[in-house]
């Protein structure tokens, strides 16, 4: 069965796809099986993994309105093990297409459910709103990472998150959890970044990662290179951060299954 997370924060600029992406690409160095899902309008997931957008055939707006077979919308990237169901351009409109739809809030889940035996990992990478296409992937995620940056106003709006995450467990997921709070654009020079750090600890406690995703040169440069950071600059600081998590990530659900077996 595959443990399948989505990385969600209605916020902007949180590092939402740079972590979809690069935690996907480390859990398939690490060998483990993964499906990059591409949730977003924007499509920066896709095109970070090298896509042209133009030449997307089938994608997951196409898997959402259509109802094309998922499996002719999976392109394989570079790292063996870790494939995409990219986005397009045509997701905004999916917003409204899908108002119609009976059981519209549950598509997602049943897309992936064609993909549970095949992969270990399936990470959906959000869109920055809280509209059906994030309460799909809500919906079908067994938990949720949620992105915070080390910055002015990095609480601002989790609240209406967090939230939502309670509805959805209320009315259409009771086992969705949240996987853990990441923090990331973490630079140790500046004081507010510390300060944030400290805050968000304080305040959810266990619930955050302990590895801290810190700015890095070689990790904002990666997208316009169209790799994730560990092809394009393995030994780089922003790659030994994402492989970090990853390692944590893997450690966390062993302790959730020795838990549930003890129970």
């Amino acid at each position: 069965m595959s443990k399948v997370i989505a990385i969600a924060n209605q916020k902007g600029g949180v590092g939402k796809t740079t972590t979809a992406v690069n935690l996907a690409a480390s859990l398939a160095v690490l060998e483990h099986r993964v499906l990059l899902i591409d949730a977003d309008p924007q499509a920066n997931s896709t095109s970070t993994l090298g896509f042209e957008l133009n030449n997307i055939q089938n994608s997951i707006y196409e898997c959402l309105v259509d109802r094309i077979s998922p499996q002719d919308a999976i392109l394989h990237t570079k790292i063996q093990g870790f494939d995409l169901i990219p986005s397009h351009i045509d997701l905004v409109g999916a917003e409204i297409e899908m108002v119609k739809i009976e059981n519209r809030e549950q598509i997602m889940k049943s897309i992936i459910s064609n993909f549970t035996d095949d992969y270990e990992f399936i990470i959906i990478d959000c869109s920055p709103s809280l509209g059906i296409i994030t309460v799909n992937a809500l919906t079908a995620a067994d938990s949720v990472i949620i992105p915070v940056q080390c910055e002015y106003y990095a609480l601002e709006g989790l609240g209406k998150l967090l939230n939502t995450i309670k509805i959805i467990q209320k009315n259409l997921n009771p086992e969705l959890m949240i996987e853990g709070f990441l923090l990331t654009m973490f630079d140790s020079r500046l004081r507010l970044s510390n300060q944030v750090v400290e805050e968000v600890r304080t305040h959810f406690k266990d619930m955050v990662f302990d590895t801290v995703i810190q700015r890095n040169v070689k990790l904002a440069e990666a997208p316009s290179h169209n790799k994730p950071v560990i092809l394009y600059d393995a030994g780089s600081s922003g790659a030994a951060s994402y492989l970090n998590l990853a390692k944590e990530l893997i450690q966390r659900i062993k302790q959730q299954q020795q838990q549930q077996q003890q129970n």
